[in-house]
């Protein structure tokens, strides 16, 4: 049965989502700073493919993560096994300007 959707587009459970909480845990405040506002945004709307984006981006030492973040680096210049779709993508939203109350 096709539902049209790959399973990688399937939003993760709650409790892959802590497991992924737990693990996103930097020694860098910046990092952790960065990371719960990311969680704040889309935690609800996480998909799989986004979470395994996410897991490479872990595996990333304090120094690198936060280099990509500020456009100090690029994914190539930090490792040219980080040039995935997944992990462009949520960069990309780690990046993404946080909404402010008027």
């Amino acid at each position: 049965m096709d539902t049209g959707m790959d399973a990688r587009d399937a939003l993760i459970d709650e409790r892959v989502l802590s497991k992924l909480k737990w693990r996103c845990r930097r020694g860098l405040l910046e990092n952790d700073i960065f990371i719960e506002r990311f969680f704040k945004r889309f935690e609800t709307t996480l998909t799989v493919k986004q979470a395994q984006g996410l897991n490479v981006l872990m595996d990333l030492s304090d120094s690198d993560l936060l280099d990509l973040h500020l456009g100090r680096k690029t994914l190539a210049q930090v490792d040219s096994n980080l040039l995935q779709d997944e992990v462009r993508e949520v960069l990309s939203m780690l990046k993404q300007p946080s909404e402010r109350s008027p």
